[in-house]
């Protein structure tokens, strides 16, 4: 696994957390329901990786390369886990921003980059291209998280988390929406109008439904708490939106689906696990926040979670979809 980092203290809600790299002690998972058993290892652990961020998000798994990608916000850089060495290595930085991440079909990292507001694509040849700014001249937000379609088109989420203050009126888009990018004409469409604040995004396995968080109560009491579940039709349009799961507690965030259609959603005290129906099942619990998560490895059977300061990664008897 490389050299520890020295350790480090880091405040997590009124407590102070130790935070070690390698095995957490106690059990990996809580099982809620016995339907979760399935899901789980007898021998698995949570294991910290590594530890020094401020808030790290958007965790991408890069196969060929076998290394995970993932944005630390307020530093203004991404970093690189190399599951062959256990190193960390800085990926990009400065960054713009990174927020949410995502590799297509092609094996390529697309990235939601908050100061320019813009989705970017790290090419093959390590170039970069810009896949969308704008829509009708006006600016997005700041685009938080994002997947790719098995027909090429990109589809993201655009709060207002992250955007400057002092942007010139009418410069930027009018409400938080869904968007989605054409894969071959890379025309831009808002696909939403009534989320508050829109988040995490995940296609089912089948891609006739999409699971989009929104956590609106971020922006007072009473606000959204939860995902909702749009069925999405021949011509792309979403229709639907009914509420599958709320958050008590505080807030989901990003999430991601299994082979068999079910939801790992990061939260307060680590990732919950629905099935497709909204019942809760699991949970495999974290000492802080779980902002996001992917699946990696081989077999895409390991959880790799992005926590408020730490990235984990966990064992689980499920395996992620492509994206």
């Amino acid at each position: 696994m490389g050299s520890p980092a020295p350790q480090a203290n880091r405040r997590f809600g009124d407590q102070l957390v130790d935070l070690p790299l390698g095995p957490l002690a106690g059990p990996a998972f809580e099982i809620l329901d016995p339907r979760f058993w399935v899901c789980t290892r007898p021998d698995a652990q949570v294991e910290r990786i590594w530890t020094g961020g401020t808030w790290t998000e958007g965790p991408a798994w890069l196969a060929e390369r076998r290394i995970l990608v993932w944005s630390d916000i307020p530093g203004d850089r991404m970093l690189a886990w190399n599951e062959k060495t256990g190193a960390v290595s800085t990926f990009r930085h400065p960054a713009q921003g990174p927020n949410g991440n995502t590799v297509d079909r092609e094996g390529r990292l697309l990235t939601c980059e908050q100061t320019p507001h813009r989705i970017a694509r790290l090419e093959h040849d390590g170039s970069t291209s810009i896949l969308a700014d704008n829509i009708g001249g006006r600016r997005f937000n700041s685009p938080n998280d994002i997947v790719v379609k098995s027909d090429g088109s990109v589809w993201f989420t655009d709060p207002s988390y992250g955007r400057p203050d002092d942007r010139p009126p009418g410069a930027d888009v009018e409400g938080c929406h869904v968007y989605r990018i054409d894969g071959q004409t890379g025309d831009v469409r808002q696909m939403t109008t009534d989320f508050v604040m829109p988040n995490g995004l995940a296609f089912s396995v089948d891609e006739s439904l999409l699971y989009i968080v929104d956590t609106g109560s971020t922006l007072g009491k009473g606000g959204p708490n939860h995902v909702r579940r749009c069925r999405v039709a021949a011509d792309q349009t979403l229709s639907g939106g009914e509420v599958l799961a709320t958050n008590s507690a505080e807030k989901f965030d990003g999430l991601r689906i299994d082979t068999a259609g079910r939801l790992w959603m990061g939260a307060e005290d680590g990732v919950h696990c629905y099935l497709p129906d909204g019942s809760l099942i699991g949970k495999v619990r974290l000492p802080e926040r779980a902002s996001n998560l992917t699946f990696g490895g081989a077999d895409r059977d390991t959880l790799m979670i992005t926590g408020s300061t730490s990235i984990y990664r966990c064992k689980v008897a499920a395996r992620g979809t492509a994206a």
